[in-house]
């Protein structure tokens, strides 16, 4: 179970990687939008992991390539954006959340642009683990 000390530091990283991450992007590729879906922090502070969703889906996997090569880079600023909140940065893990592309799936398949999803259930995908 997560505790307020986690949930607030949580909080406060999703909201400033936010801020940070729409800057790098509007930076490098325009029309791509990053949002900060969850970040998790473990109980002894030391590694936030942070899940991603983007769109369009087709600069996902150049994106993520992206983020985890400049993680260094993004974690200064982070240390910089929150010193006066944090004593210490976690370590960022990012995960991409893939929760949209079920949804945008199971919508399809609702329309009909799948076949019907009553008929032959595996249409559906199984929603991915991270």
């Amino acid at each position: 179970m997560e505790t307020n000390r986690q949930k607030k530091i949580a909080g406060v990283l999703q909201k400033d990687l936010v801020d940070v991450l729409q800057k790098a992007a509007q930076e490098g590729m325009s029309g791509v939008i990053i949002s900060v879906t969850k970040v998790n922090v473990t109980s002894d502070l030391s590694v936030a992991k942070v899940f991603l969703s983007i769109f369009p889906q087709k600069h996902r996997d150049s994106i993520m390539k992206g983020v985890t090569h400049n993680n260094k880079t993004i974690r200064y600023e982070m240390a910089q954006r929150t010193k006066h909140q944090l004593r210490r940065m976690p370590t960022l893990e990012f995960f991409c959340d893939d929760s949209l592309d079920y949804i945008e799936d199971l919508d399809d398949a609702l329309k009909g642009n799948k076949g019907n999803p009553i008929k032959d259930p595996n249409i559906l995908f199984p929603k991915k683990k991270n």
